[in-house]
């Protein structure tokens, strides 16, 4: 618990409870604490990359070569859980960075404990705490209205309404709705589990899991292999059986050992052992990475939903705008009707409206408990002038769905003579003509302050004029608000109407700070061909007027429109979305249904905001994006969290995205190679009755060379191509010329060099001979794969490629190395076989590039006049 907290708020006389209360409550369990996480457990972390399917194959390989006596084969298992290890300690790293940056975005919320206010954690909140809800705040537990200061509620979680919702002292409040205005203080009367806050506000955070390329793709592989591996496996151990005279053989002289660790050699080839862990591992260190730049990802694989954004939604203010407002001025209507007669009131004498009135009115409108930015920029720039707070019998607050507020003030009589105030300039003034004042003998006046087209669409008359200046003021970049009165007072601030015959008064015009830094990032996004909508529930001149400066859309006026005028019909919007850049007037349900509006479209969006307003969007997007000083309930949903609400920071966030998925492309097609021509090999092996051409331990030398290291490097190099759909069918295109090229090199070596050699394969010192030339060749194709995946070569990436391949050539010729993995070099006659079958092998590799893409537009063609569509 925090000390009293330095926000000051109304005095009130409950005490709430008192320490000793508190610590009761805790210690029986009736506290608000539920498990929630921003990343995942160490119990999940090690479950996830012990206890997988192909591990789960990989032991029960290993137990079958270490049952042979064959240690030496069995080396694969012990890299296995070596890379395991690595994973382990890889998100274990990243959820330590992730949760403790995690702390620095999460909100208190202020209680009545002992007479004073503390702000406490949202666990620490107990079963009978006086908690107050204040604007922007996400309920936290469910609570009876105590008191109440024109709190307003939405409900749309609980309820799918976006109406805003005002409550009553008396009446229940459940956790996850948020405050959108005003403020109360509520009596906690369920927590924990027995509250909304235990699903409903896990359904807000609920782990949504992305249509996602990259996992669809390696889950196909993977599933693929489980079907394969397990029979192939069984034939395998019986064609060895076979090759050594069969079983009664086999078990009489031991040769089954060997079968095994044959049959062994080709399960571990065909396994992509490392594909998922280079992917998890990937996904970790980008995320450590963007970490390290105050951007928490709370979900890890959104990360690759980064590389897919195609359509960036942004809320003007808090993104492009730094949130900070400054009034400027306000300018009165007076001069339309100065020329008209005027009108007596029943007391016989003029009521003319001046400047101060319309200012003191003004002020007492922003003067809420909780006023928004607004509302704080319009009192911070009339405290300057000397105002302070005014009569107010009642008050509506002001409400983003409403886009108005109004005070009900009293009237005062005049203090006699002409009323008109006397300025530096003259005289500024309203006459009775304009707004009619004539005052019943009781009651108040009321004074709406809010959006001018809300405003004005409500009252009856012309205004167009009135329109044309807010236009003109908006064109110029200002934010304009509308002062309106009215002589009757508002009868129901429960269901609050604007009355249609008030008068507007005045204009009041503030400005919006913009980023520093915001036009050369969207600069940065044109470039990246994603298409960038700026969605606000201000003014769409205004907004439109912040583009224009901003750059939104480069050397083109950006178009923009009034959200009121959007359809209604998702397909219809999707239509109307293409030829719009800037969205005013939006209400919250609208930005949800942009979204999907995009999503028909087959956009990729991610969506930006730091209000309530944006929580329903930011949840319905493929990638919710919210900035760190944003409301609870915005920050609940997002799959990232700028931290310091910096928008530079989104291109480095996408940048990430792209890296992760054009190296992970990279990565598998290595990967998919190797199962290939294991698949191929292992096939070919069953087929012919010949012995397996190599061992086990050879495939875990080679591989770790070609594969399992350079993948490593790959998969965290630095790369900025931008997102193609297919990356199944790139991988696969890629891995199958490779993998047929490798395999049909093994396979003719070991079909035909025995023969040409005179080898007598039933011999061990004669097959250890085929082996190593096999060996050899696998080594050789591992390199022409790992250049190929590795282009361009003529970086960083070639010195990559020819120090591994200079790290396997040399390690052949360390006794110690050579001796463990059955390395053995050819000499005399057996060299220049080698050497020949060397030259075969590059000429199969080249050829089958050559085919590969011919091959690829014949069965293409083939299959587009049969109906498929590729």
């Amino acid at each position: 618990m925090s000390a009293t907290a330095a926000v000051e708020m109304p005095e009130i006389s409950e005490t709430g409870l008192t320490v000793k209360e508190v610590s009761q409550r805790i210690e029986s369990g009736q506290s608000n604490a539920v498990k929630t996480s921003t990343s995942r457990s160490v119990k999940d972390i090690v479950r996830a990359n012990v206890f997988t399917l192909f591990n789960g194959i990989i032991f029960v390989a290993m137990v079958m070569v270490l049952v042979t006596g064959s240690w030496r084969d069995a080396v694969f298992g012990f890299v296995i859980i070596i890379n395991t290890g690595i994973g382990i300690f890889t998100e274990l790293k990243a959820k330590r960075t992730l949760d403790k940056l995690s702390i620095l975005v999460a909100s208190d919320f202020l209680v009545r404990r002992d007479g004073e206010d503390v702000e406490v954690p949202h666990n620490e909140i107990v079963l009978g705490d006086l908690l107050w809800i204040r604007s922007g705040e996400q309920v936290p537990a469910d609570g009876q209205i105590i008191q109440t200061w024109g709190l307003e509620l939405d409900e749309s979680m609980l309820t799918g309404e976006s109406r805003t919702v005002r409550h009553k002292v008396g009446e229940q409040v459940y956790s996850g709705a948020t405050a959108v205005s005003g403020m109360a203080l509520v009596k906690v009367n369920a927590v924990g589990s027995h509250s909304y806050a235990a699903t409903l506000t896990a359904q807000a955070k609920v782990y949504k899991k992305t249509v996602s390329d990259l996992n669809k793709g390696i889950n196909t592989i993977l599933k693929f292999m489980t079907f394969l591996v397990v029979p192939l496996c069984i034939l395998l151990i019986l064609s060895q059986i076979h090759t050594v005279g069969g079983w009664d053989a086999a078990l009489s002289t031991g040769e089954w050992r060997q079968a095994v660790v044959s049959a062994v050699a080709g399960v571990v080839g065909m396994i992509p052992e490392g594909l998922v862990l280079l992917t998890s591992l990937n996904f970790a260190v980008a995320a450590m990475r963007l970490a390290r730049h105050n951007t928490l990802v709370q979900e890890l694989e959104s990360v690759e939903t980064l590389a897919r954004v195609d359509a960036l939604n942004l809320d003007k203010t808090g993104t492009i705008t730094d949130g900070g407002i400054a009034f400027n001025q306000l300018i009165m209507l007076g001069s339309r009707w100065r020329e008209l007669p005027a009108q007596p009131t029943e007391g016989g004498s003029f009521e003319t409206l001046t400047e101060q009135t319309a200012t003191q009115a003004l002020y007492d409108c922003c003067n809420e408990e909780q006023p928004n930015g607004t509302g704080q920029a319009v009192l911070a720039g009339l405290k300057a002038q000397g105002y302070e707070p005014g009569q107010v019998e009642s008050r509506v607050p002001f409400s983003s769905a409403r886009k108005w507020s109004a005070v009900v003030k009293p009237i005062l009589p005049p203090a006699g003579g002409d009323s008109r105030s006397e300025s530096e300039g003259g005289r500024t003034e309203i006459p009775p003509s304009h707004l009619a004042m004539t005052a019943p003998a009781s009651g108040g006046e009321t004074w709406y302050m809010g959006a001018p087209e809300v405003i004005i669409s409500a009252l009856d008359g012309d205004y167009s004029d009135v329109l044309q200046q807010v236009n003109d003021y908006a064109n110029d970049g200002n934010r304009v608000l509308l002062v309106a009165c009215s002589t009757t007072s508002l009868a129901d601030t429960d269901n609050p109407q604007i009355d249609p015959q008030a008068k507007p008064v005045a204009l009041v015009l503030c400005s919006e700070k913009i980023r520093e830094d915001a036009e050369q990032t969207l600069a940065w996004f044109r470039e990246q061909g994603v298409r960038c909508r700026v969605i606000s529930g201000d003014n769409p001149v205004t907004v439109g007027a912040i583009a224009r400066k901003v750059r939104l859309t480069g050397e083109h006026e950006p178009r923009f429109m009034d959200a009121r005028e959007l359809p209604e019909d998702v397909n219809e919007l999707a239509r109307v979305l293409e030829n719009v850049d800037v969205l005013g007037r939006v209400l919250p349900n609208q930005k949800k249904a942009i979204v999907q509006a995009l999503h028909t479209q087959n956009h990729v969006v991610a969506m930006t905001g730091d209000g309530v307003n944006d929580a329903l969007a930011i949840k319905e997007a493929d990638l919710g994006i919210a900035m760190g000083n944003a409301a609870p309930a915005t920050k609940a949903v997002a799959q990232v969290v700028l931290v310091d609400s910096k928008f530079s920071h989104l291109p480095d966030v996408v940048a990430r995205g792209r890296q992760v998925m054009a190296n992970m492309e990279r990565v598998a097609s290595l990967f998919l190679v190797k199962t290939v021509y294991s698949a191929l090999i292992s096939l070919g092996v069953v087929l012919t009755q010949i012995p397996y051409p190599y061992l086990p331990r050879h495939i875990t030398y080679i591989g770790a060379l070609t594969i399992g290291m350079p993948a490593f490097i790959l998969a965290l190099a630095p790369n900025t191509r931008r997102y193609i759909p297919g990356f199944l069918k790139r991988v696969v295109t890629f891995a199958l010329p490779g993998g047929i090229a490798t395999a049909l090199s093994v396979l003719l070596t070991a079909w035909f060099l025995p023969g040409i050699m005179g080898w007598d394969v039933t011999k061990n010192v004669d097959l250890s001979a085929l082996r190593a030339t096999s060996a050899i060749i696998l080594f050789l194709m591992g390199v022409f794969v790992l250049a190929r995946v590795a282009q361009p070569l003529n970086s960083w990436r070639g010195i990559l490629v020819a120090a591994f391949a200079a790290a396997g050539v040399i390690g052949a010729f360390i006794p110690f190395n050579a001796n463990f993995f059955a390395l053995i070099l050819p000499t005399g006659t057996t060299l220049v076989a080698t050497l020949i079958a060397l030259g075969g092998s590059a000429l199969i590799f080249v050829i089958c590039l050559w085919l590969a893409p011919l091959v690829g537009k014949v069965s293409g063609k083939l299959l587009r006049q049969h109906g498929f569509n590729i």
